[in-house]
Formats: C-alpha cells, sequence, structure tokens
C-alpha cells in the first residue's frame, strides 16, 4: 500500500479517526473556525485532480460518477479542474442535480457555468474512458447498499480501467473496513481531513489501492479534542520512537532473559522460532522450557538458545521465580501437560505473551485479568475468547480487539490483515504493512519472539505490542520482496528482522 501525504500538518498523518469524528472535525472547522464548506470542496477537488495526473498521466478520458451529497460535490469540482486541463470528461449524476443542496448544488452550477453537462444514470451507452472518479456516496454508509447505487458500482469494477475513490470507495464502512454488500474497488484513494480506520483494516487494503491524504489545510485546533479520542497508524517512524539506542557499556543482563514455555512432543518447531526471534529481536537471553522428548536437540541449529527440559509445572516453577519474560503459547498443544504449563505461567509474577495454543486454552479459565500481558489471537482465537463468532470479529475489528483488552486487562493484538493493537484504555492502533504471504505456518510464533524481545527491553505492554506488530509486517514485507509471497516461510520474517532494525536506526 504506498501513501502519500499532502498538505502541512504532519500530525495528523498518523492518527486514525471514525466517520463521526472526521465529521466533527469538518463541523469545527466550518462552524468553529469560519471556513466555508466550499473552499474545503475546492481544495478537495484539487487534490482529487493532482493526484489523478500524478498517478494516470496519461489518462485522457474521465467519468465522474456523482452521488447525492458533498462526495459528489468533490467530483464535481474535480472535473471541472480536469476539463480546464484538458481532459475529456463525462460526468454522470446518480439523482436529478436540481435536487442537489448546499455546496454539492455550488459545485454543480460551477461546473456547468464552466461549460459542463451532466448524464443522468443508468447511462444509455457504455462511455470510453482512461480513468473513472467514484465520487458516490463517502464516508456515511452504515448499511448494505442497495437500489441503483448496486448497479453503479458493478458498472464501474467491471470498467477496462482505473478507479479513483473520493475519500474512500463507495460501499465501503469507513470504521471497520468491511464491504457492505458491495464495495468500488479503487486503484487509488484520495481521502481528506483525517485517516479512516477502516481504510487499514478487514477489507479495506483490498479496496482502497494506494492511499493519498490531505489535510485540506485544516488548523489543528479544529481537530486538537477529537485527536485525543484517535487511533494510531503503525508507520515505520513508530520504532525510532519508541526503541532507545543502546548505552556502549551493557551486557546481556540489561536486555532481559526470556522464557519461552511451549514445544509439546512432536512440535518442537513453535518455540525454537519464538526464541530465535526475540534474540533476533535483542534479547539478551532466551530459555526454551519444553517437552523433554526433543529438549536435547531443539537447539543444535541455533546454540544461542538454552533449553530447560520439563515434565511438569513443578519443574517449571523455580523458573517462574527469577527475573524473565514469559511467553506462553507456540507448540504448547491441548494436553494435561499443557494446561499444567499455562496455569504456572499465569500465576507467576512476571510479563507474559500468549499466544496460539495457550489462547485456546485460556478460554477455560474464564475472564481472567493481569495488567502486565499481552495476547495475540487470530480471529477465531479471539471469537474463542470472546464467546462468539468468527464473522461478529471481522465485522468490527477494532472494537473487538477493545473489548477483549477491557475484557482481561491485556494489551491485545487482533491479527489479519490490518493487525489492530489494543489497550484496556481503549487506546489503538492499526498497522498498515504486512502480506498475504504471512499467512504462513510459524509466522504467529515468530511475532510472539519479537513482542517478548521488545518486553525484555522494557518497553511497556501496549508499546512492545506495537512495535513487534510493526516491525514483523516490515519483515515480511523485505522478505516478500526477495522471496515472493508464495514461497515465503516464518524464517524468513525472522532473517529479515535485522534489516527492519538497521532502516528503522535502533
Amino acid at each position: 500500500m504506498i501513501h502519500r501525504y499532502n498538505g502541512a500538518m504532519a500530525d495528523l498523518s498518523d492518527k486514525l479517526y471514525t466517520a463521526t469524528q472526521v465529521r466533527g472535525i469538518d463541523s469545527a472547522a466550518i462552524d468553529g473556525l469560519g471556513i466555508p464548506g466550499y473552499e474545503l470542496m475546492c481544495r478537495a477537488g484539487q487534490a482529487i485532480f493532482d493526484d489523478a495526473i500524478t498517478c494516470f498521466p496519461a489518462a485522457r478520458r474521465w467519468l465522474v460518477l456523482c452521488g447525492p451529497g458533498n462526495n459528489g460535490g468533490d467530483g464535481y469540482v474535480a472535473a471541472r479542474l480536469a476539463a480546464d486541463a484538458g481532459r475529456d470528461v463525462t460526468v454522470c449524476s446518480m439523482v436529478d442535480p436540481a435536487r442537489l443542496k448546499g455546496d454539492a448544488q455550488k459545485a454543480y452550477a460551477d461546473w456547468r457555468a464552466a461549460g459542463g453537462d451532466v448524464v443522468l444514470w443508468p447511462l444509455a451507452t457504455d462511455v470510453p474512458c482512461d480513468l473513472a472518479l467514484d465520487a458516490l456516496l463517502g464516508t456515511g454508509i452504515d448499511r448494505e447498499v442497495g437500489g441503483q447505487y448496486r448497479y453503479a458500482i458493478d458498472y464501474l469494477n467491471h470498467l477496462d480501467c482505473p478507479i479513483l475513490a473520493i475519500d474512500i470507495p463507495s460501499g465501503l464502512n469507513a470504521d471497520t473496513g468491511c464491504v457492505m454488500g458491495r464495495a468500488v474497488r479503487a486503484a487509488g484513494t484520495v481521502t481528506f481531513v483525517g485517516l479512516k480506520r477502516g481504510m487499514y483494516t478487514a477489507d479495506g487494503p483490498d479496496y482502497c489501492g494506494h492511499i493519498s491524504f490531505d489535510d485540506l489545510e485544516v488548523p489543528p485546533q479544529a481537530s486538537a479534542e477529537i485527536s485525543r479520542n484517535a487511533g494510531r497508524l503503525l508507520k515505520e517512524d513508530v520504532l525510532a520512537g519508541l526503541m532507545k539506542p543502546r548505552r556502549r557499556n551493557s551486557h546481556k543482563g540489561h536486555y532481559g532473559h526470556l522464557l519461552a514455555v511451549g514445544g509439546i512432543a512432536g512440535m518442537s518447531g513453535a518455540v525454537r522460532m519464538c526464541g530465535e526471534a526475540a534474540l533476533r529481536s535483542g534479547a539478551g537471553r532466551v530459555t526454551l522450557a519444553t517437552d523433554p522428548a526433543h529438549a536435547s536437540v531443539i537447539n543444535l541449529a541455533r546454540p544461542e538458545l538454552m533449553v530447560k527440559a520439563v515434565d511438569c509445572a513443578q519443574d517449571l516453577r523455580p523458573w517462574l521465580q527469577g527475573e524473565h519474560i514469559l511467553a506462553a503459547g507456540p507448540g504448547l498443544g491441548a494436553a494435561a501437560w499443557s494446561e499444567e504449563l499455562l496455569k504456572a505461567c499465569l500465576e507467576a509474577p512476571a510479563p507474559l505473551v500468549v499466544d496460539a495454543d495457550g489462547l485456546n486454552l485460556l478460554v477455560d479459565y474464564g475472564n481472567v485479568r493481569r495488567d502486565d500481558w499481552i495476547l495475540t489471537p487470530h480471529p477465531a482465537e479471539a471469537a474463542r475468547l470472546l464467546g462468539c463468532k468468527v464473522a461478529d470479529i471481522q465485522h468490527d475489528r477494532v472494537a473487538a480487539a477493545q473489548q477483549m483488552a477491557g475484557r482481561y486487562g491485556a494489551s491485545v493484538v487482533l491479527k489479519g490483515c490490518g493487525s489492530v493493537v489494543a489497550a484496556p484504555s481503549g487506546e489503538y492502533g492499526i498497522c498498515p504493512l504486512g502480506n498475504p504471504g504471512m499467512a504462513t505456518a510459524g509466522s504467529g510464533d515468530v511475532l510472539t519472539g519479537v513482542i517478548a524481545g521488545m518486553l525484555c527491553q522494557g518497553l511497556s505492554c501496549f508499546d512492545a505490542a506495537k512495535a513487534a506488530v510493526l516491525a514483523h509486517a516490515w519483515a515480511g514485507d523485505l522478505a516478500a520482496e526477495e522471496l515472493g509471497q508464495l514461497a515465503l516461510l516464518a524464517g524468513d520474517i525472522t532473517a529479515q528482522l535485522s534489516s527492519v532494525w538497521k532502516l528503522s536506526r535502533v
């Protein structure tokens, strides 16, 4: 996903808002600061035009589909600018333009005054075009698309040319990233005032294409209050902000000791990948507490890992009294041995990461609460933890992550497209990096190790989760660039962590 940021206020470009919050910023700018709404619309139209000629310079014939609201008004402004620049522009309106109101009506009037025509939907014949602009619905949709808009979206999606969406692809929920029955699959999206969180999770990345952001020169005071409750887009610069340079006068004891608990007989690989990822992420020492069946050989290819054979929880308890960071779940299994070890970890007074089998076992413990742990479920595990269906989790990933965080007192990583990181306070971030090649066995075990490595270096649970999710996704993208997505293995993600740390200058 490519991002372009225009305008003066960089602090807005990493904030994530709901549609209601963005409307609040608009209202504060117009009603509170006296910026005319039509002035903002003209700035939006200019941003659309600028992005279109930058990304699609060869497109001479434009089709602009306009809806009845301000999204349609933005389309009329962009159409006027394109016609002024010599483009052949066809504007199609979903409603009789005489029904337009406010700023949208003024944008239409200016288009007509400039000599532009409007045809009404449905189009009698196909319009030859090199670029289509989706100015249909905007961010306000909260129910399934129906009627003629459904057919208009289908029409756009079947065009043999790229589509540029205005503010958000029509039919995509701005808050959840879910497709509301139908949605425009855009090559690019130009969005304004604030980034909409639904663009970065669930279906959002598949439908938005490249994302360009323009703040429309809205002054910071318009968003000051609302921004306190905004989420954060976890961009690459997050790592440098969270991780501090190491002192030259230091030793391994300064960087923590991870005790990774897992690896039932036959599943030694998961806990070993977790431990190696922790070492690659800066942990000073890593001990694997694992099944005796493979304890003597699990570290042959990675001798930096220490190994402790554990027959039962009693073997583990002496280790739990030390100053460790704990990670429980990779390859843990679901046997009595697994349950014993997880219970011992839950009772230990140490920061804890729970993943994989540990999460499935955790369901039987009810609403366990701690203030020093991180849970890393994928949607199916999250559904089990919340006692709902996977579809409920995916329907609003941010809300689901926040609900888990509140229920368990944990920082939560809800994995998937646009992984969500949530804190018990309700604070959240979404990671825009990562790729489908990372949907492979062991990728989650690597993430657990990276999170644990961050905890070992003193980051808080929420900061460790944010840093690790970003680093893990970034490493996955670097691996995919080198190897392709289909060939990607979990170990390839670990191998690229060193590049991530170098690129982020930590």
